[in-house]
């Protein structure tokens, strides 16, 4: 498809909402107008009464590939995500194999090109063993570095202060952390353990990997990110504790950032005893107050950008018991509905979330030509269809590899009704466009 017209939408982007058509050819968007004419007959969608964002840029996911076909793959996994309204996405290194060398990096990349129909883009995982190669990498060729400071298990785990001292002083590109304290976890378990035997139930989760775990790690990595002037950008805030950590001011005056994820923005402790092992994920589901804290957070600069941690398991995996039922949920199919449901209550402005979502992913991992409603930049975008009576979740078909959702019994006052990809069909009326292949992510640095 060279050329498509978007008409009578109302475009939302960079903190204003107005009424424009928009004209895509060559995969980048050509025209921004009141009105377009003559357009040399395209393809054209109607969009009035929809919503034009950027498409959602989601700089935290698990695709599970290679490694767990059972789980997920970029295949599976990307078909998901554009259905959801994301366009672009950074995939984790804790795969099998892990990404922890550049042959594994290339496989990845190679992988992503034959069968994602999003943008991508990949993470660079760090362990005891592979510092200079690290070190040595080219900062384009990478999303960031992700490092695991504990609460993890196999060789990622980085806990080490010598190891962490260097990387910090030496990563050459921006560094994600993960961020809980292992000792104070393992504490906590054995308590729970004393009290539980091995009948733990899922709502001693956020007891168990509780908030002072989390701020004793992220508090460390702030410490160490301002002693080497490290830009660290920490993943997945679950607590109001943690806030205190980080500026509110304007991206482009820091170099230590923040990601808070969807799953802790729209649940708390009180769903555990709904739905259990669902929303069992690292770092755990806090309190309400907690939850609250973040919406409030996102209101000002300190807190960056919102991901999903798109993490997939499978259901037989979540009915087992607490020890044995892994961390993580599906999250990528419902992204943009799911969190318009805080623009509907009131707790975000539209604008704002297109900021977090798409702005200021852009911006941080300096991704050009994406994020943004701009003529010349790529046609990532998202019609949002506004759903009066609520569209149930159950209506549509699970398209992730592990076929649940934890959004099952819910229905959502908005539904994504088109996605480009680059200017390319990925999600229209219901149905993934197979045919639209998703571009490498490029990074300016």
């Amino acid at each position: 498809m060279s050329r498509l017209l978007i008409r009578n939408a109302r475009l939302v982007n960079e903190g204003q909402v107005f009424d424009a058509d928009v004209l895509v050819a060559n995969g980048r968007i050509e025209k921004i107008a009141a009105s377009i004419e003559g357009a040399d007959e395209p393809v054209e969608i109607d969009a009035k009464g929809q919503w034009l964002l950027p498409g959602m840029i989601d700089d935290q996911v698990h695709f599970r590939e290679p490694g767990a076909p059972d789980k997920g793959s970029f295949y599976s996994e990307s078909r998901a995500a554009v259905a959801g309204g994301i366009t672009s996405f950074m995939d984790m290194p804790n795969t099998h194999p892990a990404t922890l060398d550049l042959q594994s990096l290339a496989d990845k990349k190679r992988r992503a090109a034959l069968h994602s129909v999003a943008n991508y883009g990949f993470h660079f995982g760090v362990s005891h063993d592979n510092l200079d190669t690290v070190a040595g990498l080219d900062p384009c060729e990478v999303a960031g570095v992700k490092v695991f400071m504990g609460a993890s298990t196999g060789n990622m785990l980085v806990d080490d202060p010598r190891i962490l001292d260097r990387l910090f002083a030496e990563v050459p590109t921006i560094l994600l952390a993960h961020c809980e304290h292992t000792p104070s976890i393992l504490a906590n378990e054995q308590r729970l353990r004393e009290r539980f035997g091995e009948r733990i139930p899922a709502v001693a989760h956020p007891l168990i990997r509780d908030a002072e775990a989390c701020y004793r790690s992220s508090s460390f990595a702030v410490e160490l990110a301002q002693r080497h002037g490290t830009r660290l950008h920490v993943l997945h805030l679950t607590s109001a504790r943690e806030l205190a950590l980080f500026e509110d001011k304007p991206l482009a005056e820091k170099h230590i950032t923040a990601e808070v994820c969807l799953h802790h923005l729209l649940f708390d402790d009180r769903d555990y005893h709904r739905l259990g092992h669902q929303i069992k994920c690292n770092p755990a589901i806090k309190t309400r107050a907690d939850r609250d804290a973040l919406r409030l957070a996102l209101l000002s600069d300190r807190l960056d950008v919102i991901g999903t941690d798109h993490a997939p398991h499978t259901w037989a995996q979540k009915q087992l018991g607490y020890r044995e039922a892994p961390s993580g949920l599906p999250l990528v199919q419902h992204a943009l509905p799911a969190l318009l449901e805080l623009v509907a209550d009131g707790h975000l402005p539209l604008t704002t979330l297109v900021a977090k979502t798409s702005h200021r992913v852009a911006d941080l991992f300096a991704i050009p030509d994406r994020g943004y409603l701009r003529e010349g930049y790529w046609a990532d975008l998202v019609l949002i269809k506004p759903e009066p009576q609520g569209k149930p979740v159950s209506s549509q078909p699970i398209l992730a590899r592990c076929g649940w959702t934890p959004f099952a019994e819910r229905s959502f006052r908005h539904s994504v009704s088109t996605t480009l990809v680059s200017g390319h069909l990925a999600w229209h009326n219901g149905q993934v466009v197979d045919s639209c292949q998703g571009l490498p992510l490029h990074f300016l640095r």
